[in-house]
C-alpha cells in the first residue's frame, strides 16, 4: 500500500516532536490548541460524526509517537524479545518523551499515553476498550473509521477509529502472530483467536476492494454454563435436566442454527454433563472451545502454507481421533466430507459425540447434513445416506436467535428412523412465541407430551428418566 502523504496537523505535531529546544513551552501549545471535552471510545456516534478535536489531536501524537518507538525497538533489537522486555522498554520510551520533549497533549492524555503505546505495540489498539465491554458481543471493523459493534442484539457505529488503513493490518498481523497463523497479499484471508477464545476473522485486498476488515465474534470473559442459559431464558428447567441426562448416557446429539444463535455456546454448556473421567478429542477450525473435564486433547485445523502444501482440513482430524482412544469425539461444526467419518464414527461405537451445522430448522438440518456427507465425494445413494443419519444421531437440537437478541432453544426433537426415504422428526419441547412486552418477545417453553423412543432404551441401561419431563401442560 502507498504510503499517504501527511496531514497539516501531522506536519504541526512532528514539528512540536522535534527538538526541544525548537519546541513551543508546553503553555503556550496547551493554550493555542482549542480542545473539545474527552469522549468515551465505546460511545455511540452517527454516521457523519467526526471525532472531536482532541481526540485528533492525541492519535495524531500517538500515532507519530509508536513510528519512533518502533524504530526505536527494531533499532535495539527487541522485537523478538518476551513481553515483559518490550513492556519496559515503551514504558521507559513514554517517560523519556514526556519529561525531555513538549508535545500538544493535556495531562490526562499524558498520563495515559505510556498505556496506550504499550496495547499500540503489543496489543490490538484502538479495540482494547470495545474488548473490555462485556455487553459487545461482535466487533466489525470495516475502514479506519468505520467501527461497529452489536450489544444487546442491536449493531452500533463507534467513535473508535483506526489511522489509517496500515494500522488496521498492523493489528491484524498482530493477532495473527500470536496463533502461528500467516495473513498477507497471497493470503488475504485468515480465520484466527484471541486468547480469550474469541473468534476473528480477517481479511485484506484484493479480497475486500476498500481495505482490510476485522469481524470479532465474542464469547466473553467467562464461558456460559448451562445455569447461566436457564437464567438468560434460552431453555426451560425440564429441557436442561432431559439435556444433561441425553448426554451423561452418551446420545449423539446434533446442534443446529443460524449464524450467531448459540451454537457453539449450547455445544460448551452441554459438554459440562460428560463425566470427568472420559477422554475427549475436540476438533474445530479455530479452537474455542473451553471445556470443564481434564482429560482433553484439542484439534485445529490447519491453512495451506504460501506454498499451497501442509492443510489440515477437518476430515483428516476425524480420521486421525479415531485412532487416539476417544470416550468423546467433539466437532466444533461440520461442514464439509468430515460429516460422513463422523457419521461413521457414530455408528460404529464412538457414542455420545456432539457437533453442531448450520440449518434454518430441524428439517433443514438433516438435509444439509446429507448435503455434506455427499461432500465427501462418495456416490452414496440417498436413502443409504438417511439410513446413515438416521441411526447415528438421536437427539437434534435448533437454537435461534430473536429479534430481541435473545437466544433460544426453538425445538428439541428426536430422529426416529425412515417412513419411506424421508427421516421422521419428533418434537420433545418447543417455545411457542406469543407476542411481545416492549422491545422483548414473549412465550413459553412447551413439552409435546410425546415420550421419546430414547427414554425406553435408556431405561433398559437403568437410566432413570422422569416422565413427567414430557408431560404436556395442563396434563394431570
Amino acid at each position: 500500500m502507498s504510503a499517504q502523504p501527511p496531514s497539516f496537523e501531522e506536519q504541526r505535531v512532528r514539528q512540536a516532536l522535534g527538538k526541544a529546544s525548537n519546541a513551543a513551552p508546553a503553555d503556550r501549545v496547551k493554550s493555542a490548541v482549542q480542545r473539545a471535552p474527552a469522549r468515551s471510545l465505546t460511545e455511540r456516534v452517527g454516521p457523519d460524526t467526526a471525532p472531536p478535536l482532541s481526540q485528533a489531536d492525541y492519535h495524531t501524537v500517538k500515532a507519530t509517537l509508536q513510528e519512533r518507538l518502533l524504530a526505536e525497538i527494531g533499532e535495539r533489537n527487541l522485537l523478538g524479545s518476551n513481553d515483559s522486555q518490550v513492556n519496559a522498554a515503551v514504558q521507559e520510551f513514554a517517560a523519556r518523551i514526556l519529561e525531555q520533549e513538549n508535545i500538544p497533549l493535556n495531562e490526562e492524555e499524558r498520563n495515559r499515553l505510556a498505556e496506550d503505546l504499550v496495547e499500540e505495540t503489543m496489543g490490538l489498539g484502538p479495540l482494547a476498550p470495545l474488548l473490555a465491554d462485556p455487553a459487545i458481543t461482535d466487533i466489525l471493523v470495516n475502514g479506519p473509521n468505520q467501527v461497529y459493534v452489536e450489544r444487546f442484539g442491536r449493531i452500533e457505529r463507534m467513535a473508535v477509529r483506526f489511522r489509517d488503513h496500515e494500522h488496521i493490518v498492523r493489528v491484524i498481523e498482530r493477532i495473527a502472530a500470536q496463533v502461528g497463523r500467516r495473513i498477507d497479499t497471497t493470503s488475504p484471508m485468515a480465520d484466527l483467536r484471541l486468547p480469550d477464545g474469541s473468534r476473528v476473522n480477517a481479511t485484506l485486498p484484493p479480497v475486500t476492494v476498500d481495505g482490510p476488515t476485522i469481524s470479532i465474534r465474542r464469547f466473553g470473559r467467562r464461558r456460559l454454563r448451562r445455569d447461566d442459559l436457564l437464567n438468560l431464558g434460552m431453555m426451560s428447567p425440564p429441557m436442561r435436566q432431559f439435556l444433561e441426562i441425553a448426554v451423561q448416557s452418551r446420545l449423539n446429539v446434533l446442534i443446529s442454527g443460524g449464524t450467531g444463535a448459540g451454537k457453539s455456546t449450547l455445544l460448551g454448556a452441554l459438554a459440562e454433563a460428560i463425566p470427568t473421567h472420559e477422554r475427549v478429542v475436540t476438533i474445530e477450525d479455530t479452537a474455542e472451545l473451553v471445556l470443564d473435564q481434564e482429560h482433553v486433547v484439542r484439534m485445529e485445523t490447519r491453512p495451506p502454507n504460501i506454498e499451497g502444501r501442509g492443510r489440515i482440513t477437518a476430515r483428516d482430524l476425524v480420521v486421525n481421533s479415531l485412532r487416539m482412544r476417544p470416550d468423546r469425539i467433539i466437532v466444533g461444526e461440520v461442514r464439509g466430507g468430515e460429516a460422513l467419518d463422523l457419521m461413521q464414527a457414530m455408528n460404529t461405537g464412538h457414542d455420545g459425540s456432539l457437533t453442531t451445522i448450520h440449518a434454518n430448522s430441524p428439517r433443514d438440518a438433516i438435509s444439509r447434513l446429507e448435503t455434506l456427507v455427499l461432500m465427501a465425494g462418495m456416490e452414496l445413494p440417498s436413502r443409504a445416506i438417511r439410513e446413515q443419519i438416521t441411526s447415528a444421531i438421536q437427539l437434534l437440537v435448533h437454537v435461534r436467535r430473536y429479534e430481541d437478541g435473545v437466544r433460544r432453544i426453538e425445538a428439541i426433537a428426536e430422529i426416529s428412523g425412515l417412513e419411506g426415504s424421508t427421516p421422521l422428526l419428533q418434537d420433545i419441547f418447543t417455545y411457542q412465541r406469543k407476542g411481545r412486552d416492549g422491545r422483548r418477545i414473549t412465550g413459553e417453553f412447551h413439552a409435546s407430551g410425546i415420550v421419546p423412543h430414547v427414554v425406553s432404551v435408556l431405561r433398559n441401561q437403568a437410566v432413570d428418566v422422569p416422565l413427567d419431563l414430557f408431560r404436556k401442560r395442563g396434563e394431570s
